[in-house]
Parts: structure tokens; C-alpha cells; sequence
């Protein structure tokens, strides 16, 4: 995969939890809400058809303000990768201001752990410099702290 560091803003961790869970975590309504936006926030809503074109719906709870993100999935792979993005909404109807297209890897690590690469990628530099400056790292850092604790639950 071709990055651009003007464009792309890249986390990596290995997780301690195998892909195949995290994938699920990923891609099933009941366990999203558990991890996708750092708390105190929440996700009140959520709603994924993981197939291509399938819906990638979120509600979330910012302080008290609503905030929803609506977009589709372009690329599914089982325990491989997930690729998301606001760019459009059911139907391929056209977003009227997008943001970014979400890219998630997961790769198998030693000992059961995962080799966990989140990708946000931007249509200008402005737009990954606001991401960036909204607290991308630490942001979606603290989601996959949560989502790795999630998953270690429900492996025991």
C-alpha cells in the first residue's frame, strides 16, 4: 500500500488479542459500541452490513452533543482488513462534506497477538492536519487500547 504522509495518518500496535476477534469486534454491532470512541464518549448507535457497499453507521455521544458519522465499507477481507469511508452513504448516494476513508489491518502476530495498522486517509493536507490536530493519535490510540481490553474479556 502506497502511503502519503501528506495525506495518510498511520497508528500501529501489536494487540494482544487474535485478528479473528478483533475483526469481529470490528464488524458486529454488539461489540462496536464497546470500544470505538474514547470514553467518556459513547457510541449510542450503530449500524455495519460488513460487505461492500454494506452500511458503516455511527451515533455518537460528545459531551453531550450528537454527533453522527454515516458511511459505507469498500473493502472487506475476513481477519485481513477493513476499509470504510464517509465519502458515501447507502446507496453510493454521495456525501455532501466527507472527511476520510478509514483503512484497518490486521495481521497475525506471534503468540496469538495482532499486528493491528489503522489508516485514516484525507483528501487534501489541510483536512489530515485538522484530523491530526483534533487528537487523531492519541484518539484513535486510546480506541485501540479499549478495543484490545474488550477483546481480552471476551476471551476469558
Amino acid at each position: 500500500m502506497n502511503l502519503d504522509p501528506d495525506l495518510d495518518l498511520v497508528l500501529k500496535r501489536v494487540v494482544n488479542a487474535p485478528r479473528s476477534l478483533l475483526f469481529q469486534c470490528w464488524t458486529r454491532e454488539e461489540h462496536l459500541p464497546h470500544f470505538f470512541v474514547p470514553r467518556p464518549h459513547r457510541v449510542t448507535q450503530c449500524r455495519l452490513d460488513p460487505r461492500v457497499g454494506g452500511v458503516f453507521e455511527t451515533t455518537f455521544d460528545v459531551d453531550g452533543s450528537e454527533m453522527q458519522n454515516n458511511g459505507v465499507y469498500l473493502e472487506v477481507i475476513e481477519n485481513e482488513k477493513l476499509v470504510f469511508t464517509d465519502a458515501y452513504t447507502e446507496g453510493w448516494k454521495p456525501a455532501p462534506d466527507p472527511f476520510m476513508t478509514a483503512i484497518v489491518l490486521f495481521e497475525e502476530a506471534a503468540d496469538g497477538r495482532t499486528n493491528y495498522t489503522a489508516i485514516a486517509r484525507h483528501r487534501s493536507a489541510e483536512a489530515a492536519e485538522q484530523h491530526k490536530a483534533m487528537g487523531f493519535y492519541d484518539g484513535w490510540g486510546t480506541v485501540v487500547t479499549q478495543l484490545e481490553d474488550y477483546a481480552r474479556g471476551l476471551m476469558r
